[in-house]
C-alpha cells in the first residue's frame, strides 16, 4: 500500500486541473508556501530548473551581443511617474516603500514591478554618442507585484524573471531587435522546453503600458487554457522623450534614442508542469530536468548490486545528470518517486541484469521500458534523451492542433467557447469595443495577432463589420 499511496495523492487532471496542479508542484517539491503572502519557496527541485532554464536562456542571449548588468529594486515615485501610460499600467500592483528604518522617506519608493524607468535614468546619463550605440542589456533579477490572486509560479507577488533593456540610434534597428528577441523566446520553447508557442502581436488593449507594440508567444497548456510565455516590447521614442534620452547623431544633431524591453519568468515552470505532466506528477524535457536518469538498484542488499549501480552512475554521470537512490525505501516507492519528480530515464539494474550484462530502461514519458546492454547503455541513454525530447515537442504540437479551432461567426464562437477548450482562431475588426464584449461575455481575451495570418472570414466575428486582423482568443492564465 505505501508504495500506490505516494502517486495516489495527486488528485487526477481530469478531476481536478487546479488541484492537480497544485499537488504535483508540492508532492514533486518544487515549492513550498510561506507566512510572507503570496509569496513561495523555491526549493532545491524547483530552483534547479530555474538554473537551467538561466544558464540556456543566458547563452542565446550573450550569442545575440546581450550584456548583463545590475540596477537597484528601489524606485523614487517621481521617477516612475516619468511615462504617464507606463505608471497608470502598474499602479494597482506597486508595492511601496515608506519608511527608512524609523524616519519617513521625504520620497517614498516602490519595490521594482519592472524596471523601465531604472534603465531610462541610467540610459540619460550614460548615452551621448552614436559611438555609445547600441546598449543591448539585461538584468536577471526579481520583481514584486501586489497580485491579489496567487498561484504557484504561474503568478506570485514576488517572482524571478530576467529582464531586458536596449537602446538603439533608429527605430529600424529597435524593431529588428523586439522581433529578434521574441523568435529567441519561441524558439528556446520548443528547443529547449518542449513546448510549442504560437508568436504573434498584442492588441493595443492588451498590450504593455507605454509601450508601442508587444509580441508575445502564447503557450496552449494541457487543460486547454493560453499562457502568456515571454513577451518583447518595442518602445519607440515615447520612453526616450520623457526622460531626455539623447544622442549626438553621425551628422552632429540631437536625436533621441529608440528603446526594447523583453522578459521571461519563473512562470515557465508552471508552463513545462501543465503542458507535459500527468497524474503521476512532472515530466521533465530532457534539456530542463536537473536529474536526466535516475538508477534505481533491485535488491540493493545483494552482493554487487550496489557497486553495479554505482559503476553505472560513475560512466553515466560523465555525460549525463544522474542521480543514484540508495535509500532504504521499496523498488516500488523508488520507481513511484523518480515518474513523480519527472526524470525523463529510469534505469533499473539487479542481480539478474548483472549476470546477462544488462538492464532495464524506463521512459517516463511514453512508460515503455527496454532492455539494453551495459555496453551499450551509455549511447543508447544519449539517443534516448534525444528522443524524448523531440517527441515530447511533437506530443505537445499535436495537442495544440487537436485544441485549435476555427470560427466563423458568433455563433460558432459561443458555441465553441462553451464546448471547447483551447485556442479559437477568429476575424477581427480592430475594434476595443468587440475584445471588451467578447471578454465580458464569455471572460476570453485576445491572445495574439499572429504573424501568420489566414483569412477565415471577410468580418469580423463580433460585430459583423469588415475584418481587419485574425486572431488567436482564448481563456489564459
Amino acid at each position: 500500500m505505501a508504495d500506490k499511496k505516494m502517486v495516489e495523492e495527486i488528485t487526477s487532471m481530469d478531476v481536478d486541473f487546479a488541484q492537480w496542479y497544485t499537488d504535483v508542484v508540492k508532492k514533486a517539491e518544487l515549492i513550498d508556501y510561506t507566512s510572507v503572502k503570496g509569496c513561495m519557496v523555491i526549493k532545491p527541485a524547483g530552483y534547479a530548473i530555474w538554473e537551467l532554464i538561466q544558464k540556456q536562456l543566458d547563452e542565446r542571449f550573450k550569442a545575440t551581443g546581450v550584456e548583463n548588468v545590475y540596477l537597484p529594486m528601489f524606485i523614487p515615485e517621481s521617477l516612475l511617474e516619468k511615462e504617464k501610460d507606463h505608471v497608470e499600467g502598474f499602479a494597482p500592483e506597486v508595492a511601496w516603500v515608506t519608511h527608512g528604518g524609523l524616519q519617513p522617506l521625504q520620497e517614498r519608493m516602490c519595490v521594482r514591478p519592472t524596471s523601465e524607468t531604472l534603465f531610462c535614468d541610467f540610459y540619460k546619463n550614460d548615452i551621448h554618442s552614436y559611438r555609445d550605440l547600441p546598449k543591448v542589456y539585461n538584468q536577471w533579477c526579481s520583481v514584486v507585484r501586489w497580485e491579489k490572486e496567487t498561484r504557484p509560479f504561474l503568478r506570485s507577488r514576488e517572482f524571478l524573471w530576467q529582464e531586458g533593456h536596449t537602446a538603439h540610434a533608429t527605430a529600424e534597428e529597435a524593431e529588428a531587435r523586439t522581433i529578434q528577441m521574441l523568435n529567441l523566446y519561441a524558439s528556446f520553447c520548443e528547443e529547449v522546453l518542449a513546448i510549442p508557442v504560437v508568436k504573434g502581436q498584442k492588441t493595443e488593449k492588451e498590450k504593455f503600458a507605454g509601450a508601442v507594440a508587444t509580441y508575445t508567444i502564447e503557450a496552449l497548456m494541457h487543460d486547454g487554457k493560453a499562457l502568456q510565455s515571454g513577451t518583447s516590447h518595442n518602445f519607440g521614442d515615447g520612453f526616450a522623450k520623457a526622460f531626455d534620452i539623447q544622442f549626438a547623431d553621425k551628422d552632429n544633431t540631437l536625436k533621441h534614442v529608440y528603446q526594447t524591453s523583453w522578459g521571461m519568468t519563473t512562470r515557465l515552470i508552471g508552463a513545462i508542469i501543465m503542458v507535459h505532466g500527468d497524474n503521476e506528477g512532472l515530466v521533465l524535457p530532457p534539456r530542463v530536468a536537473p536529474i536526466q536518469i535516475g538508477i534505481i538498484p533491485i535488491q540493493q542488499k545483494k552482493e554487487g548490486v550496489l557497486e553495479k549501480a554505482r559503476e553505472l552512475k560513475e560512466l553515466l554521470g560523465k555525460s549525463f545528470r544522474v542521480k543514484l537512490d540508495e535509500s532504504d525505501k521499496t523498488p516500488g516507492y523508488k520507481f513511484a518517486e523518480a515518474e513523480m519528480r519527472g526524470y525523463p530515464i529510469r534505469v533499473e539494474i539487479g542481480p539478474k541484469d548483472i549476470e546477462a550484462n544488462k538492464c532495464v530502461i524506463c521512459r517516463r514519458d511514453t512508460r515503455e521500458k527496454l532492455e539494453v546492454s551495459l555496453d551499450e547503455l551509455e549511447a543508447k541513454a544519449g539517443e534516448l534523451l534525444e528522443t524524448i525530447q523531440k517527441e515530447m515537442l511533437e506530443r505537445a504540437r499535436a495537442h495544440r492542433e487537436e485544441h485549435t479551432y476555427v470560427a466563423k461567426n458568433m455563433e460558432e464562437f459561443e458555441k465553441l467557447f462553451t464546448e471547447k477548450s483551447g485556442f479559437v482562431k477568429a476575424m477581427w475588426c480592430g475594434d476595443r469595443a468587440c475584445e471588451d464584449m467578447i471578454k465580458e461575455k464569455l471572460s476570453v481575451t485576445s491572445r495574439c495577432m499572429p504573424f501568420e495570418q489566414e483569412q477565415i472570414a471577410e468580418t469580423c466575428v463580433c460585430c459583423g463589420k469588415p475584418a481587419k486582423k485574425m486572431v488567436y482568443w482564448g481563456r489564459a492564465y
